[in-house]
């Protein structure tokens, strides 16, 4: 039987006497596209840096295809293939386009504390890292500062940015938040075509969005799993609806 691409058991955390997450179990199998959804305060944000590594949980397991990485740091966890985007963009603004994909690569290959040189002399990254961007038609803007672009080309560049680390497992927080639709439609479909090699967590507010993308989708509320499902499943779950999806999803 195939292990699950990332799996949750019994993860705890609680900051004094607020509980953050409630022994938390949760799957992620190999290839889905999957949504985490819930009201503000649900416990969304933490769960994902318990995921990653920001946080330390005060007990559970957390597994990557099988593999115990609850001790590991943010950077082990990338290395290893479990890869996030930020709700708010957390890229370099004042290196170019090429530049911030340079480093991501260099650092999947972990060669990125060496790279004291110019980037000139690494053309293996910088070939790499033009390929992706060729591959998402960002390459025009290649030698562009990251602060030249509108916000919607740099939400698709932190995808590209998280591609380039290779993942297994990527972690997508709201990729088209505060992004004008014009623009937003072109990161759903950069989503929508994404190799299914890679396991797709989403976690996002905009049911438009998350009926379009998830095949399951698991609801959080007060820090605790409060059901999973298809699309369908949800949909028509009458407690979903009065906790979270409301009369905007009914409309």
């Amino acid at each position: 039987m195939t292990d699950p691409a990332l799996e949750i058991r019994g993860l705890h955390k609680s900051f004094g006497a607020l509980t953050v997450a409630d022994d938390i179990d949760f799957s992620l199998q190999p290839g889905i596209r999957h949504a985490l959804i819930g009201p503000n305060g649900a416990g969304k944000t933490t769960f994902v840096n318990l995921i990653t590594g920001v946080l330390k949980p005060d007990k559970g397991t957390v597994l990557l295809s099988g593999q115990d990485i609850t001790s590991l740091d943010q950077a082990g966890r990338c290395r290893l293939g479990l890869v996030r985007t930020f709700q708010i963009s957390q890229l370099f603004h004042g290196l170019t386009l090429l530049e911030n994909v340079c480093l991501s690569v260099a650092e999947h290959r972990g060669i990125a504390g060496s790279m004291f040189r110019p980037f000139g002399r690494y053309k293996e990254v910088i070939d790499e890292s033009m390929h992706f961007l060729e591959s998402f038609k960002l390459e025009a803007d290649a030698g562009k500062t990251v602060s030249e672009l509108a916000y919607g080309r740099q939400r698709l560049l932190e995808i590209v940015i998280a591609l380039a680390q290779r993942p297994k497992v990527l972690l997508l927080d709201e990729p088209a938040a505060g992004v004008p639709s014009s623009e937003s439609r072109i990161i759903l479909d950069v989503i929508d075509e994404l190799s299914e090699n890679i396991s797709i967590l989403i976690i996002e507010h905009d049911m438009e969005i998350v009926f379009r993308f998830a095949r399951r989708i698991t609801v959080m509320v007060s820090g605790s799993i409060f059901t999973e499902g298809t699309p369908e499943e949800i949909a028509s779950d009458d407690r979903v609806r009065t906790v979270y999806l409301g009369e905007a999803f009914s409309a």
